[in-house]
């Protein structure tokens, strides 16, 4: 497998994804994983980590069988496999197996470069999946979401986005999806505005900044004060969804940390660092989980999977302000 793989050839015998960001990691996977069952509905998928892969673990998953069945291995974080199953995977990619497509997920770097090296000289279909830390890469991101998708939106809307949701590469797709599939026609800057900054801003994060303060009362009032102005039901869960997952993320930083390495450290401005931390009081990590699940439903049920979707905001933003108070 000296030769150079096609970057199309989605069932190519390997793919290495190289890189930390997890969304990019992870549609490089769903990628690979869709050819094949394309191909073969009943692809046999395994997903490991590192610790799963123990001298001789490749051998035994590339063995022949009996019905010569079309298989994935996804190998994560595979910089931190053992020396003994590098030696395995270098031997599999000298020959390696008509029908299966081993995929080895790397971050990058100089651990593990060994394996990293030889992927590449063995002629690896190579995806690159790196962290996007300028905002010029998240905007080109975003314009190449809404490509993707087969729509149109403009440069100010693109950027608008971005300055509206910052560095979270999974929530910038989430909110394109949304867009697309609310909006007909060109996305403009006003749509934008509409959902993620404007009247959203005044109304479904202050909603989020009350529920997770453990004020269901106050929250529950001004939910029902933006339902009756007609408030975009998508942007106040995206605004319950951003208020739980920003204290779940600073509630896993490093104690004492600088606001400003926080700041760039989590994709937030330095004011909404000050302002999490001021929410994080009562906060478990079990209450972050249990929010997010509500989050989840209400999103689901906004989308279509409930007659009721302003019962299931208010559900959600109930259970959220008790999460909030779990601790006390």
């Amino acid at each position: 497998m000296a030769r150079k793989t096609a970057p199309d050839d989605l069932l190519a015998p390997l793919t290495l994804a190289v890189g930390q960001e997890d969304l990019l990691l992870d549609r490089a996977v769903r990628e690979v994983v869709t050819a094949a069952r394309a191909a073969d509905s009943d692809t046999d998928v395994r997903d490991l980590a590192p610790e799963a892969l123990q001298p001789g673990t490749l051998a035994a998953l590339t063995s022949p069988s009996l019905f010569a069945e079309r298989k994935v291995i996804v190998v994560r974080n595979a910089q931190d496999v053992s020396a003994d199953t590098v030696k395995d995977i270098k031997a599999y990619l000298a020959a390696p197996v008509e029908e299966i497509t081993l995929v080895l997920l790397h971050a990058g770097g100089a651990k593990g470069k060994a394996l990293l090296d030889a992927a590449r000289k063995a002629g690896a279909r190579e995806v690159a999946c790196p962290k996007m830390t300028k905002p010029a890469d998240r905007l080109a991101f975003v314009r190449g979401e809404f490509r993707t998708l087969g729509r149109s939106a403009t440069p100010e809307a693109s950027q608008a986005l971005v300055d509206a949701i910052g560095s979270d590469l999974r929530e910038l797709a989430s909110a394109c999806a949304q867009l697309t599939a609310d909006v007909d026609g060109t996305i403009d800057v006003a749509v934008v505005a509409r959902y993620y900054t404007g009247r959203a801003e005044a109304t479904g994060f202050e909603v989020a900044d009350l529920a997770v303060t453990g004020r269901a009362a106050e929250a529950l009032e001004r939910l029902r004060w933006a339902l009756s102005v007609g408030q975009p039901l998508p942007g106040i869960t995206f605004a319950l969804a951003s208020g739980v997952r920003a204290i779940g993320k600073l509630a896993s930083a490093p104690r004492g940390a600088n606001p400003g390495q926080l700041a760039r450290d989590l994709g937030m401005p330095p004011w909404k660092i000050d302002r999490v931390r001021q929410q994080l009081r009562g906060w478990t990590a079990d209450g972050v989980s249990v929010a997010l699940r509500a989050v989840a439903e209400a999103d689901a049920a906004v989308k279509g999977g409930s007659a009721d979707p302003a019962y299931a905001l208010e559900k959600a933003v109930v259970i959220i302000a008790q999460a909030s108070r779990a601790r006390a």
